[in-house]
């Protein structure tokens, strides 16, 4: 399946529905936070890592293209590596998004363009630009391996990180998922209590027990 039909679907996708399906999926730390809530991000990773200093994150957004989220490895740092005119010029380029394991700045710019960027830490220290890192390696970012081609989708909850064959495997299961929750939701609107919906009862007497047993829908 190529990405442009993983991403159609990806799109009707959360963040928890996809790790309800795998709950081995690459998940990044949650203090990585989106800059502006309420867009989603979805695209195929291209990787930076930089320490202190933006060079290198200035050249991968020059060689990036439509669809790639920019990856940068900052090493968790507290000086920034990225700001408004580079959300900017993501935005323009048609990116995805932006994750950076470290610093941002220029917030207020940043949210008026409405571009996804996720970063760890805000401050208006800036790194220098006299450092050349590697670009498209195996980088860590929020406690997790990315490597160039991974696809990344983030949303308010957080950001996935899956390879093209796990992307796939968890398409109809979490679409599935979603449709449940929806069913739910009408039904409560409707009236009918979330336990009744479960097979709460018959669960919470088996754990009580100390047998096994899964918290199911059974609508």
């Amino acid at each position: 399946m190529d990405f442009k039909k993983i991403k159609e679907r990806l799109t009707n996708l959360d963040t928890a529905c996809i790790y309800d399906v795998n709950e081995k999926l690459r998940v990044m730390d949650p203090e990585i936070r989106p800059i502006n809530q309420g867009i989603k991000m979805i695209g195929i990773a291209r990787t930076v890592h930089c320490k202190r200093d933006f060079l290198s994150v200035l050249k991968a957004l020059h060689d990036s293209g439509e669809d790639e989220v920019l990856v940068i490895d900052a090493e968790g740092d507290k000086v920034a590596c990225v700001g408004e005119l580079f959300a900017f010029e993501a935005q323009r380029k048609k990116l995805a998004g932006i994750v950076v394991d470290g610093a941002c700045r220029d917030m207020k710019g940043i949210r008026n363009i409405n571009f996804p960027v996720y970063s760890r830490y805000i401050t208006p220290r800036v790194g220098t630009s006299s450092n050349i890192f590697p670009v498209q390696e195996k980088v860590n970012c929020g406690g997790v391996s990315v490597s160039k081609g991974d696809i990344i989708i983030g949303d308010d909850d957080g950001i996935i990180v899956m390879s093209e064959k796990e992307a796939a495997e968890i398409l109809d299961t979490a679409q599935n998922i979603q449709i449940i929750e929806k069913k739910v939701r009408e039904k409560m609107k409707a009236g009918k209590s979330l336990t009744e919906m479960l097979n709460f009862f018959d669960h919470y007497a088996k754990i009580d027990k100390k047998q096994e047993s899964q918290l199911i829908f059974t609508i």
